[in-house]
């Protein structure tokens, strides 16, 4: 009893240093690698996109998405080990979930890691990043760290710019007409946002590929979830009164903490480990020491405090709507006081969405609700594992065994060679 009130008074500590130092916007320069190579930080850890796949041998390339509000994405297309170039044909997007990066998707090594797994098959694999993460943290007119008006967006501006931006991006690179989106959690919830408000693009993808797609979230389970992204999106205002808009940054005191403290194995899973399963939900062993340890250098990301204010009214609402700015605010900008609906039966190409029976952060009952506004379902799959969450979709070490067939299947099916 007295270890497990410690390991939960530690979850705590660290909870309200991470909530500190970043509402306080407590900034220093960070540790340069080299130091934190001497400290033990594990290599993986401190690579970037295109470091991570080379070291394993995997060729990647880094582009930039100019959006038409002004804000440069950075993109990376790579090359399987054994694929020399020979792609199918139909080029594949995978977009990360909420407080990611592109990196997520190799976090988990070339055994389990999505990016990896795809690319291996041979598809032309290009992983996106949405604006506000380390990066996407840049804009042709805007200055993140003087311009507040930078961080004015969340999920709707991103699915109104960045998912059609970096679509368009992707064909004309390729001089292909259509796509294949795989969209986890927060990527799926703007490929949704797109559909309804540029249909024309959402008829650039072949077929969608839901992993745990966030919509609404009235029925998420994970108390702390609810109460941290309630309160917090509630004191936007206050926030940024004392000059704070941007959240969770890579670099910043809380992130640079959480990379210190993961990086030890006798650490990483009794507080790294537990505090995410405490976030969402308990799965022993399927995010491994190694992966824990790793992740924790790329994550959280960065984002917006408006965007976290979205996700509080996500929990809120039993629909799926634009951000609600008030009644009075509602009828300047949107010409009623409700703010309106979202038109998920806009989601109109083959839709596939794969989902856990133990996701404490989108829960099965959610997904049902969203699926039912969808015309074109070809299949709703739980995944096998009965302990399967929400975070094991990127980090999980049986990512290969457990939902990549499905991907596979499905990508196979919409791909020309």
């Amino acid at each position: 009893m007295t270890s497990k009130v410690n390991v939960i008074f530690s979850i705590i500590l660290v909870s309200v240093t991470v909530v500190l130092g970043n509402v306080l916007k407590l900034r220093f320069t960070p540790i340069n690698n080299e130091i934190k190579t001497t400290l033990g930080y594990p290599r993986d850890s401190l690579l970037n996109f295109t470091e991570l796949s080379d070291l394993y041998g995997y060729s990647s390339e880094e582009h930039n998405v100019i959006t038409e509000d002004g804000y440069i994405l950075t993109i990376f297309r790579i090359n399987g080990r054994n694929c020399a170039q020979k792609f199918k044909r139909t080029p594949v997007l995978l977009m990360h979930g909420f407080l990611q990066s592109s990196d997520a998707w190799l976090d988990a090594g070339p055994n389990a890691g999505l990016a990896y797994l795809i690319s291996d098959a041979c598809y032309d694999l290009w992983v996106g990043n949405e604006r506000g993460n380390y990066y996407s943290r840049r804009h042709n007119r805007l200055d993140p760290d003087k311009d507040p008006k930078f961080w004015q967006f969340s999920v709707d501006e991103i699915g109104f710019y960045d998912i059609p931006a970096t679509i368009e991006y992707v064909l004309k690179y390729t001089k292909e007409d259509k796509l294949n989106y795989i969209g986890y959690s927060q990527g799926a919830t703007t490929f949704f946002v797109m559909c309804s408000e540029r249909p024309g693009y959402c008829a650039k993808a072949n077929v969608f590929i839901g992993l745990a797609p966030a919509a609404r979230m009235s029925n998420t389970k994970s108390v702390p979830f609810r109460v941290f992204f309630e309160g917090l999106g509630q004191q936007e205002k206050v926030l940024g009164t004392i000059g704070i808009y941007e959240i969770f940054a890579k670099g910043s005191l809380s992130q640079e903490f959480l990379s210190f403290l993961c990086k030890f194995s006798a650490t990483s899973e009794l507080l790294c480990g537990t505090g995410q399963a405490l976030l969402d939900s308990f799965h022993p062993g399927s995010i491994n020491n190694e992966t824990l340890s790793v992740l924790f250098g790329h994550f959280p990301a960065g984002t917006s405090v408006h965007n976290i204010a979205r996700y509080g009214q996500n929990i809120r609402s039993s629909n799926f709507q634009k951000f609600d700015y008030g009644s009075a605010q509602n009828l300047n900008i949107y010409g009623i006081k409700q703010p309106p609906h979202y038109n998920l039966s806009a989601v109109t190409i083959p839709s596939v969405v794969l989902y856990g029976n133990n996701d404490n952060l989108v829960d099965k009952e959610d997904i049902f609700w969203l699926t039912n506004q969808f015309p074109n379902v070809l299949e709703i799959k739980k995944v096998s594992d009965p302990l399967w969450n929400h975070f094991d979709n990127a980090y999980s070490q049986f990512t290969k065994e457990l939902i990549f067939p499905t991907i596979h299947k499905y990508l196979l099916k919409y791909s020309r060679n």
